[in-house]
């Protein structure tokens, strides 16, 4: 008991007192999931928004294919980045295995399902409420989805940060692709499971902590947009 009190109390001097290699891993996992939500949402947003507002041959089985991809095993796709971003693999000559930049588009393949899941529903149930005002307008094509996702842009701002919520607790793939390299490629997750291993507890305890309070003020954020964007269509 006594350990682990010790622990927390060590874990609360590295918080509080700004130690730099728990806020250096803390960046490096910020930085990472951040840039990954981004490009996420850049095609995500798109691709959900665009099958939202068009019919075409075979769009159930699209849709219900997208849906099943939000629950892919990280895993999974951290050996597939891994074998193409390898020696061996198609995009071996880039050098990209063990940096940031492999650990970004493991978590862009990650995240961009579930944004455009995501989005799809929320543009859908939009333009079904704004179908015959926007045809009456003579809205139709990009400009069509420009009009639903600028309007839907409280909703999809949860979208992101449910997103950003799925990338930054990641740990399967980036310690695949990333490796875990100290100074490198240790984020929050992957030094909490290292940390816990070797039985520095105080650093493990620290980082959970950080990552905790981050997952709490985004589902706070959520929460709170979801509610203002619900009153703001009843307003």
């Amino acid at each position: 008991m006594g350990d682990i009190q010790a622990a927390f109390s060590l874990a609360a001097n590295l918080i509080f007192s700004g130690d730099a290699d728990l806020f250096e891993i803390v960046g490096l996992s910020l930085s990472v999931s951040v840039t990954a939500v981004a490009i996420a949402c850049a095609v995500g947003m798109t691709l959900g928004a665009t099958i939202a507002v068009t019919r075409f041959p075979g769009r159930p089985a699209v849709i219900v294919l997208l849906n099943a991809l939000m629950g892919l095993p990280p895993v999974v796709v951290g050996l597939g980045v891994y074998l193409v971003l390898s020696r061996a693999g198609p995009l071996g000559v880039l050098g990209l295995l063990y940096t940031p930049t492999a650990m970004i588009v493991a978590q862009t393949i990650l995240v961009t399902p579930v944004v455009a899941a995501l989005t799809r529903q929320v543009v859908e149930d939009l333009h079904h409420e704004y179908d015959e005002a926007l045809k009456s307008l003579g809205v139709k094509g990009i400009g069509l989805v420009r009009t639903l996702i600028w309007d839907a842009r409280y909703s999809l701002i949860t979208v992101a940060l449910a997103g950003f919520g799925r990338a930054v607790a990641e740990v399967g793939a980036v310690i695949i692709v990333g490796g875990n390299i100290d100074h490198l490629t240790r984020t929050m997750t992957t030094a909490i499971a290292l940390e816990t291993s070797k039985g520095n507890l105080a650093l493990a305890l620290a980082l959970g902590i950080v990552l905790v309070g981050i997952s709490l003020a985004v589902n706070g954020a959520v929460s709170g947009l979801g509610g203002a964007a619900g009153r703001r269509r009843h307003a």
